[in-house]
């Protein structure tokens, strides 16, 4: 339990800022799992769910959630991913 005035403020808003960011954080996700759901059973549109899930990576990235190169990795992967079963069909 904090003390100081300041300290306590402190802990307010970290835990206002964690809520934040694991919102943020769960909707990257939730979009990645569900496009590679969806490329793993073949249906839907594709092309539509990963520039929904490139949306949320990017918005994470902005606000430092993940790393910039972590999000690139994620895109370039998941670009990779709906390419290659845009292929073999």
């Amino acid at each position: 339990m904090p003390i100081k005035k300041s300290a306590a403020k402190a802990d307010r808003r970290s835990k206002k800022l964690r809520a934040v960011n694991l919102q943020h954080k769960l909707a990257m996700k939730g979009a990645i799992k569900t496009l590679k759901k969806a490329v793993a059973k073949g249906e839907g549109d594709t092309t539509e769910m990963l520039t929904t899930a490139y949306k949320f990576i990017d918005k994470a990235a902005q606000a430092n959630i993940v790393h910039k190169n972590n999000a690139a990795r994620k895109k370039s992967r998941l670009t990779k991913l709906v390419n290659k079963t845009a292929a073999g069909k």
